[in-house]
């Protein structure tokens, strides 16, 4: 099983994280590997396999192996028991004090962030696709990170695997929607080959919000999941009318 680690992350002591890829899995097709999204149309028991192989690697029972249901939002949830069943919250952002959890955050694309206090012993993680980190889902991780006693001075944030900017082509309306909240977001923007476009800058956006909010261990694994075959893709998969695709999860937990 081929994972990402974060030297940032990985020099703390008292947690454990991983950046999963599509290596170790049972998924077949256009699934093909360890594809741990719920919401695609993967065989379930398939996607459940994978998730308790992650669950393993991760150290902890399948029931505490945590993933939202998420939803582009800039919502956060504070979790302290393993989940049951099917219940997931509908927010895109996990938190927890509570050692054993393993938070997870699933993609294709978007941004896997894990958040990490290593003196209060809190962790987060955060689907930042350019919604959540538009609407504010970075700051209120660190937020809802510090009403369980967290102090931002001290959070170490790794970004994992995302579409990067050479992969990531957008329309005017898109460039018009940044730059009207904020002038200074054009430089997130580079000129497309196509009239019309843009390439945007999803880690660089993700960064300088980060930094904005005060966060100064920043670590960034630099992946871009478009062109690696390793990772899952949405952009990918509609580039070439799949009509559906696999999700990656990335964790991090507290040990006991």
């Amino acid at each position: 099983m081929k994972t990402f680690t974060s030297p940032l992350l990985a020099g703390l002591p008292g947690l454990r994280h991983a950046f999963f890829t599509r290596d170790g899995g049972v998924s077949k097709g256009i699934y093909a590997g360890l594809n741990g999204g719920l919401g695609s149309n993967d065989e379930r028991a398939d996607v459940i396999e994978n998730r308790r192989r992650m669950a393993d690697a991760m150290g902890v029972a399948p029931n505490c192996f945590l993933t939202a249901y998420q939803i582009h939002s800039p919502d956060v949830a504070v979790v302290t028991t393993p989940q049951d069943g099917d219940e997931r919250p509908h927010v895109d952002a996990l938190v927890t004090a509570t050692p054993g959890l393993a938070l997870g955050v699933t993609t294709a694309d978007c941004g896997p962030i894990l958040f990490a206090d290593p003196k209060a012993r809190v962790i987060g993680t955060a689907h930042a696709g350019w919604k959540g980190a538009f609407t504010g889902v970075l700051e209120n991780t660190i937020a809802e990170m510090e009403k369980l006693g967290a102090h931002r001075a001290d959070i170490v944030v790794a970004i994992g695997p995302l579409i990067r900017q050479p992969s990531y082509e957008v329309g005017a309306e898109f460039v018009t929607r940044f730059t009207e909240a904020d002038p200074s977001f054009a430089r997130f923007f580079l000129p497309s080959a196509r009239a019309g476009h843009a390439m945007f800058d999803l880690a660089g956006f993700i960064r300088m919000r980060l930094e904005r909010a005060g966060i100064t261990a920043i670590d960034d694994t630099g992946i871009d999941t478009y062109p690696d075959e390793n990772l899952f893709s949405y952009r990918r998969t509609v580039h070439r009318n799949e009509g559906d695709y696999g999700r990656q999860i990335h964790a991090i937990v507290l040990a006991h």
